[in-house]
């Protein structure tokens, strides 16, 4: 396939996964359980009738005995919790990072694809191959579709790498190619891969 026309299958197959990247993030990405799950259940129960009568029969009956038992209930809270909640709001904030970098670094390769790799590829051609790209955008399909947190993670590193591997392809490319007109292409691209790197 001759370097224009592979150039726009890739950009098409690329922009389709940028697509499902976008869509996917917010419903995918893992949330900590609310912490006032229990409160709430605990102030919900207190809002009824019942809840009324018996906490004006404690007051009057044994003044601070309903603030007791609110105190030992949320002390064995205090230690069950911290440790669950602090590992997965740093998972979340790990696949929020990997998903925006990712979401990023295919934007920014899209826009140097369009803007400045397909002007110069119509005076000097290039030998590319849009395999790399669709299987890009079959991961990240794959992905969308998850609803296991471990899968899920598996294909946002699999998608992280097969992006990883076409910037890699494109310099290599643009490398061997005489042309000056690829330099500030191959300088851009390099900036986008260590972004990626980053993760």
């Amino acid at each position: 396939m001759a370097g224009r026309a592979a150039l726009l299958v890739s950009i098409g197959h690329q922009a389709g996964a940028l697509h499902t990247l976008q869509a996917t993030a917010a419903p995918h990405l893992p949330c900590s359980p609310p912490q006032t799950s229990h409160t709430q259940t605990f102030s919900a129960s207190r809002s009824g009738p019942a809840w009324h009568s018996l906490g004006e029969e404690a007051e009057v009956s044994e003044p601070g005995g309903v603030q007791e038992l609110e105190e030992e209930r949320k002390a064995p809270e205090r230690l069950a919790q911290p440790a669950v909640v602090r590992r997965e709001t740093l998972r979340e904030m790990a696949l929020r990072s990997k998903m925006s970098r990712l979401i990023e670094a295919t934007s920014q390769l899209l826009q140097v694809e369009q803007t400045l790799l397909l002007p110069v590829l119509q005076e000097h051609p290039l030998p590319l191959h849009p395999k790399d790209s669709i299987e890009f955008r079959n991961i990240c399909s794959h992905m969308a579709l998850q609803r296991e947190e471990q899968q899920f993670e598996r294909d946002l590193h699999e998608a992280h790498q097969c992006l990883k591997t076409i910037i890699e392809k494109l310099i290599c490319s643009l490398a061997v190619f005489p042309s000056d007109s690829y330099i500030p292409v191959r300088s851009v691209l390099r900036q986008i891969l260590q972004n990626l790197l980053t993760m």
